[in-house]
């Protein structure tokens, strides 16, 4: 994949997924950095740090339980190392730093 061509699709996923957290109701604070960041913080002062990584080809997901590393296939994102999807992977940590049930999709 071109490099302009993932920079698109990776831009708007990070667009969705922004969406999604605005969306879901717990506290937190929400910011879109420059470079294709996006930085979650939580109340007890935990992160979650979701970006692009251009040269990889891949969305990164920096959380208090490890890094995980998302390629696009067949419409989605899926990690590498375990198959998971990423809205699961975020469900999942979300929840575990927010101490809320969170469930995001694509489509919030």
């Amino acid at each position: 994949m071109e490099e302009s061509a993932f920079n698109a699709l990776a831009e708007a996923e990070l667009a969705k997924i922004e969406s999604a957290l605005e969306a879901c109701g717990v506290d937190m604070d929400i910011e879109l950095k420059p470079g294709g960041i996006l930085e979650l913080e939580f109340d007890n002062g935990s992160k979650v740090i979701i970006n692009r990584h251009t040269a990889a080809r891949e969305i990164w997901v920096a959380a208090k339980s490890g890094g995980f590393h998302f390629r696009p296939e067949n419409g989605g994102w899926i990690a590498g190392r375990d198959g998971a999807e990423l809205y699961a992977l975020l469900s999942r940590v979300v929840s575990e730093q927010s101490g809320e049930q969170v469930v995001l999709s694509a489509s919030a």
